[in-house]
């Protein structure tokens, strides 16, 4: 699949702002005051920003409001729900702690629920593609889950936690990178089955279907070299859980706080741009790039 900004900003950025909104709605003892608005503006610039980004994506970004009709048939339409939800819910929560002082736990509760419905939304918009064999494992929301929760404890100072998280977390991708790696071959597709003339023995392409790459090729069929691609995981792997696992077990400093964050923030990014560049939609094979 192309790899676009757009989703890649939206993925990271939202799966942190939900996940730090997430440990917020929890937290016993929430920050009140121009604490809270600190905490609370970072999680709301992270999860809008991510949901804006992922509009620049869509042919017609001004019609994306329409989405929210097909919530019985679309997770794009139920994250759509699940995130302006949980905004407005942990926005009144917010607005207590920071204005009045006051704690409204079955508010954050609520919005905590709602955030990780959020997640896990965003997540089934892809795992649910059985065209796209990588994606289409519960290994998907279980990543996108575990990266949200990580990297919001990261996020909201939660030292102790976030440890086993980060090193759970870069289990859960490797697992999920090694499953995906025989997804495709595991499904059977080929260019028999795709056009259904397999029965007759092998079948191959005489020539493309097009002269010149159409919209399908384009978003559809992208290619990354192997050997490309494993460079990537290993940096993504080590910005991802090493590096911030390695400066959490570091005597505290808010310097070694802010570069494991960014570090963190900076190998999900890495791992999402992987995501869609070695997902390999079975419209290749009519193209014999598969």
């Amino acid at each position: 699949m192309h790899p676009a900004p757009s989703v890649i900003i939206f993925t990271t950025l939202s799966g942190l702002g939900f996940g730090l909104l997430l440990w917020l709605g929890m937290a016993s003892e929430a920050p009140t005051g121009w604490e809270a608005f600190a905490f609370f503006a970072v999680a709301f610039a992270l999860s809008v920003g991510g949901l804006a980004a992922s509009t620049f994506h869509l042919g017609h970004p001004e019609r994306a409001w329409r989405a929210f009709s097909q919530w019985k048939t679309s997770w794009l339409s139920r994250e759509g729900i699940c995130a302006v939800a949980a905004l407005i819910v942990m926005g009144l929560y917010a607005a207590a702690l920071i204005f009045f002082g006051r704690h409204y736990a079955i508010l954050g509760w609520l919005g905590a629920w709602l955030s990780l419905g959020t997640i896990f939304t965003t997540s089934m918009i892809y795992g649910q593609l059985a065209s796209v064999p990588r994606w289409n494992t519960s290994l998907t929301s279980v990543l996108y889950l575990t990266l949200g929760i990580t990297g919001g404890a990261l996020l909201f100072g939660k030292v102790g936690i976030a440890l086993p998280l980060l090193l759970l977390a870069g289990a859960v991708q490797i697992i999920w990178w090694l499953t995906g790696d025989k997804a495709f071959a595991a499904r059977g597709s080929d260019l028999g089955t795709a056009t259904g003339l397999g029965e007759g023995g092998k079948v191959r392409s005489m020539a493309h279907p097009h002269s010149s790459p159409n919209y399908l090729m384009r978003e559809f069929i992208y290619v990354v070299g192997r050997k490309h691609s494993q460079k990537l995981r290993a940096i993504s792997f080590i910005l991802m859980a090493v590096l911030p696992a390695v400066l959490l077990l570091l005597p505290f400093s808010h310097l070694f706080a802010i570069v494991a964050v960014l570090s963190h923030v900076a190998g999900v990014a890495v791992s999402r741009w992987l995501f869609f560049a070695e997902a390999e939609h079975v419209v290749g094979l009519y193209y014999g790039m598969r």
